[in-house]
Order: C-alpha cells, then structure tokens, then sequence
C-alpha cells in the first residue's frame, strides 16, 4: 500500500471498454517544494463516480498500489487508487484533514448515537 497527498491537477471522463471495463484518470500534483511532481492514478469499475465528489484543485490523500505489465514486449506501470479522502495538503503527510466530499468508511460516530442502545435492554 502507498499513500501520497496533493491537489488535483486534471480529472478526466470515464473510459468504457466493449468488454465492460470502465477506468477514470485523474492526475495529482504532490510536493511543495522546488520540483513538484504530477502523478497519474486510475481508478476502475465502479470506483469510477467516487470522482464526481471532487474537483481540479481539491486537496486529496491518495491511497493506491503499483500494478506493472507487459504488452507486445513493453512495459507499463499502473498507480491504481483504491481510497481518496479529501484533505492532504500538498506534501506527502501521515496527517490530514477529516474533511473529506467521500468517506470510505463511516466512523463509529456516524454508526451510532448516543440514544440508539439502552443498556438496560441488553440480554446478557
């Protein structure tokens, strides 16, 4: 697993295959410093529309896996995101912000509120 953190630079249309595979690219500028770099990901399938939550300079921490193959003897290598959040900033960063268009995942916080259980109620 890897993670990098920046701002969309480009988001770009979905690409349907005639065999049924869908693929979105979207490119992020990580780094503040004097060399920023562009990075391309993809995302495919269904996690195609988590890209309509965002737009071209949104802060984003990308969390994606290197996939590499070989065609008619080239080589190519893939950066496939699997998770975006929103925050970031524009390094690379173990910490960012919670606020975030997507949530992967509802927090605990999300999932429950304080009224839902009554611990009287509890069968054991």
């Amino acid at each position: 697993m890897y993670e990098a953190s920046g701002k969309i630079k480009l988001i770009s249309d979905t690409q349907n295959f005639p065999s049924g595979f869908s693929k979105r690219e979207f490119v992020v500028t990580t780094g503040d410093g004097k060399y920023p770099q562009d990075l391309k990901f993809e995302m495919v399938k269904d996690k195609c529309a988590t890209l309509d939550n965002y737009k071209e300079g949104s802060d984003v921490k990308v969390s994606f896996d290197i996939r590499g193959n070989e065609y008619n003897g080239k080589y190519y290598v893939n950066l496939s995101c699997w998770k975006l959040e929103g925050g970031g900033g524009g390094s690379r960063s173990d910490e960012y912000s919670q606020e975030s268009p997507v949530s992967s995942e509802p927090s605990a916080a999300d999932l429950r509120k304080e009224d839902d259980f009554d611990d009287d109620q509890i069968p054991f």
